[in-house]
């Protein structure tokens, strides 16, 4: 995993060893699922409901897993009661698919 620091170019982008994520966070979903980048944020669906912040704290958990890293690794910087969210996600171990092509270049996402 090549880090690099670079402005933000799409949903994601290298602080150092930091990975800083734009969310469009959909709640009270039918499954937990990474989906498709939509503009400048990366959908993310998950099981919880949007009660007092639950749906956000769910999400960390279940992208923490996604990422190989511990849920405390993952600093939510807005967004916690919103759908709108930003994420810095320390030292992840790995990446999913969406995310690996993003940074490689191959945007392919409408």
């Amino acid at each position: 995993m090549a880090k690099k620091n670079k402005a933000m170019d799409g949903f994601c982008a290298w602080d150092g060893d930091t990975l800083v994520l734009n969310i469009l966070g959909t709640p009270a979903a039918k499954k937990d699922a990474i989906g498709k980048a939509r503009g400048d944020q990366l959908r993310v669906s998950v099981t919880a409901a949007p009660v007092r912040g639950r749906a956000t704290d769910h999400m960390v958990r279940f992208l923490a897993g996604k990422f190989g890293i511990r849920a405390d690794d993952i600093e939510v910087v807005f967004g916690r009661m919103h759908v709108n969210k930003q994420l810095r996600i320390h030292a992840p171990k790995k990446l999913p698919a969406v995310i690996t092509r993003h940074l490689a270049g191959g945007k392919k996402q409408p």
